[in-house]
């Protein structure tokens, strides 16, 4: 069998070949971002481009890929897990000339079963020249062949009272194991308690019993993000996770790579909570901090005082307010917002911001930017993706020397964006319901909100600040 590098070598060849994108090392940072989606939309599961990155030697990282990630990969490339993906490439190895013919171990110049050259010109077991007029013995004279042939005998029939037992011990193990049932999804069990109703950071509790998993192959994933997963004790009983940024999270527990159970928290932020992303800990601000002359926003000097540079590369400024709006549905309802990214300084020359409404499962994200930069857009809406690279959003491309007004109308499963009153983009698939829990405004660098109106007709919100 071929070792797990070089298989994940192999599988990064055909990546190449795949995406036509050419030698990988060449690949930028942009690169792997749109291959996480192109994994996305095609597996239907996510792989960080930080992940990729590490399993490609841009990022180091001493371990091999968990399981789950290289399921993934090799689904994208039409296998159905790693282990088809690797019987079938090892295979496919030896088929193209594994050792044991002619010329191979073995053969007519191949070495024994003790490691010398066999055939007539060969080693013997014992490790000296064997066969025909030149060879010689490792212990002096050949000894009386009826001899050899009865100790022979009797060495075969000592292997063979031993094996017996074992091999009845193993198939009575074997028949016992075949009438245990697989455990089932109500085997296990799976629940939760936050340690704080509404605020961040927030600790959750997970009980769990797995107990009747065949093994200690059990996992936690917090969310959809895989690497947020821990293997835990299929004997115990309880894991403590910290949740650093509110939403709606799936949580799940895992046997052997499956989802058995899964258990859905949501984490709120207690109002609007403005916040700079760093890993592992983002840095949090007040609400009274961001709210300034009817304007929500936090100002450079703001950031500074924290110790955060804002180059060479600038922060990400998310402001968030997750809660339950009541019942307000992504296929029926109307958002509206007037934004503006701040600052366009060095590196932040594209201005790359998203306004994101979180919904139970999924999102609708709407992206904005300096206009000569959309190609780097892409759009998101409960289960519809695009992006610039494939397609035109050259309408999302503003001027952020003004208010810029989003509005998002989604009616009976249809959807239409319009920027600054002008249709920007319409969805082209029918919106998946699914209640809204949240919004968020992503700024590169950092922003300012002036107004958020959110509703349905019967149920809305709305904030002046």
């Amino acid at each position: 069998m071929l070792t797990d590098e070089n298989l994940i070598r192999q599988v990064i060849k055909l990546y190449e070949e795949k995406t036509g994108w050419g030698d990988s090392t060449q690949w930028s940072n942009q690169d792997f971002l749109q291959l996480s989606d192109l994994i996305r939309e095609q597996t239907g599961v996510t792989i960080s481009h930080v992940t990729l990155k590490r399993i490609w030697g841009k990022v180091k990282y001493e371990s091999l890929p968990n399981t789950h990630t290289l399921n993934t990969l090799v689904l994208f490339l039409g296998y159905e897990n790693w282990r088809d993906f690797s019987v079938k490439r090892s295979e496919s190895a030896a088929a193209m000339g594994s050792p044991g013919g002619a010329e191979g171990p073995g053969g007519a110049q191949g070495a024994d079963a003790a490691g010398g050259l066999g055939g007539t010109q060969g080693v013997t077991a014992a490790g000296g020249l064997g066969g025909g007029g030149q060879g010689s013995t490792a212990a002096g004279p050949p000894e009386d062949k009826e001899v050899t042939v009865r100790r022979r005998e009797r060495w075969m029939r000592r292997v063979v009272l031993a094996a017996v037992p074992l091999a009845l011990v193993f198939l009575i193990l074997l028949f016992l194991h075949g009438q245990q049932p697989s455990p089932q999804a109500q085997d296990y069990v799976f629940n939760s308690k936050k340690t704080v109703s509404v605020g961040l950071p927030n600790s959750v509790i997970f009980n769990y019993d797995a107990s009747r998993s065949p093994d200690d192959s059990v996992v936690i994933q917090q969310s959809w993000d895989t690497t947020r997963r821990v293997k835990v004790p299929k004997n115990a009983h309880q894991y403590t996770s910290i949740y650093y940024y509110p939403d709606f999270y799936h949580a799940t527990l895992q046997v052997h790579g499956k989802v058995v159970k899964t258990h859905s928290l949501l984490i709120e932020s207690d109002g609007w909570l403005p916040v700079v992303a760093q890993d592992p800990v983002p840095v949090y601000f007040t609400k009274a901090d961001a709210m300034v002359d009817g304007k929500m926003q936090l100002t450079v000097d703001q950031i500074r005082q924290k110790n955060i540079p804002m180059q060479p590369k600038p922060p990400t400024v998310f402001f968030f307010n997750v809660k339950d709006f009541g019942e307000i549905y992504s296929d029926n309802f109307t958002f509206e917002t007037s934004l503006k990214d701040d600052y366009s300084e060095g590196s932040n020359a594209c201005q790359e911001t998203r306004v994101y409404l979180l919904c139970e499962g999924t999102a609708i994200w709407v992206p904005l930017s300096a206009k000569g930069c959309i190609s780097n857009s892409d759009l998101f809406f409960t289960y519809y993706y695009t992006s610039g690279k494939r397609e035109d959003l050259s309408n999302f491309g503003v001027d952020f020397s003004k208010y810029v007004k989003l509005r998002i109308e989604s009616d009976s499963g249809r959807a239409r964006i319009l920027i600054n009153d002008k249709l920007a983009y319409t969805v082209p698939r029918h919106i998946i319901r699914s209640k809204i829990i949240g919004i968020d405004f992503q700024f590169q660098g950092t922003g300012s909100v002036d107004y958020v109106k959110l509703g349905n007709g019967k149920v809305s919100y709305k904030d002046d600040f």
